[in-house]
């Protein structure tokens, strides 16, 4: 039989590795990945094909609900389960909105992980039981009646990674550096940002940033 592959995204590596141990103690289960870093993880999935990608909210470079729509992009096969401290049902709602299947506390990880990941593999969506209710159930239903009418971000993700590093104060010559691109790429990015989102200065692209959650500060 074979084993059901899953690549780990969490930025806290003693935490990861917990949760590797103990789906690596089911036989059927395979951590065949794992990293701390949003965009790895997209850069993982285009050259694995795991069936389920087990990833936390907060993460470097890009968030969890970002990259859980990047997954979908790239591999909508791809079952995703938010594994997260967050009990903010606007994160849950984010979540599903994201194209998430699951939802799981980490709190309730010891107890529900095996259960998730069933369901999951099941074809069914799960949310802990600590959120689990008529909230959660008509976020559920919303997203099914909804999802083809929510706009889709316009960024692509090197931008929303540039976004991130601007809204945190970095300069120019500090993101080329960072991400080894000339600077005169920094600035064709900027100016593609501000054009799509029909941003004109600096002040109201961080205003942005920090809305939409792409600063580490309100991930």
């Amino acid at each position: 039989m074979c084993s059901y592959r899953i690549v780990l995204a969490d930025d806290h590596a003693l935490f990861r590795q917990g949760v590797k141990k103990i789906l690596n103690s089911a036989k059927e289960l395979e951590v065949v990945a794992e990293t701390g870093d949003g965009l790895e993880l997209i850069e993982l999935l285009k050259k694995i094909s795991p069936d389920m990608v087990i990833l936390d909210i907060s993460m470097p470079n890009l968030r969890g609900l970002e990259a859980a729509r990047e997954i979908k992009i790239i591999s909508p096969a791809v079952k995703v389960l938010i594994l997260t401290m967050h009990k903010d049902n606007a994160y849950l709602a984010d979540a599903i909105s994201s194209g998430a299947e699951g939802y799981l506390l980490k709190e309730d990880a010891d107890t529900e992980l095996f259960s998730a990941i069933a369901t999951l593999r099941n074809g069914g969506r799960y949310i802990s039981p600590l959120l689990s209710g008529d909230i959660a159930h008509e976020l559920i239903q919303a997203s099914h009646k909804e999802k083809s009418t929510w706009p889709s971000d316009p960024l692509t993700i090197r931008e929303r990674e540039i976004l991130k590093l601007v809204a945190e104060g970095i300069s120019n010559r500090g993101i080329a550096d960072l991400l080894y691109i000339s600077v005169r790429t920094v600035e064709h990015h900027r100016a593609n940002i501000m054009k799509k989102l029909n941003i004109k200065n600096t002040a109201n692209l961080i205003k942005y940033a920090v809305r939409m959650g792409y600063t580490s500060e309100t991930a």
